[in-house]
């Protein structure tokens, strides 16, 4: 397989999905609620020409074992 930017990046979505994935359904129990706590992260660029506007939110939920997921992504990633 050969390894390039957007396998890389495929990759990292997909380790993050996962471990979004596993954080939520893991979400109940509150022995591992430090593994499954979400931290919020936004980004709202906006451009204004007058003519044209331009509105973009882009909002993220990072948690413990989506960065888990991530690293897990990567190290599968440099075996292939």
């Amino acid at each position: 397989m050969k390894k390039n930017g957007w396998v890389l990046l495929l990759f990292i979505v997909l380790g993050l999905l996962a471990g979004a994935l596993v954080a939520r359904s893991l979400a109940s129990i509150p022995g591992i609620s430090f593994l499954t706590k979400t931290l919020p992260l936004s980004l709202s660029p906006a451009v204004d020409l007058y003519v044209v506007q331009f509105n973009l939110t882009i909002n993220l939920d990072f948690s413990l074992l989506s960065l888990i997921g991530v690293a897990m992504a990567l190290w599968i990633y440099r075996k292939l």
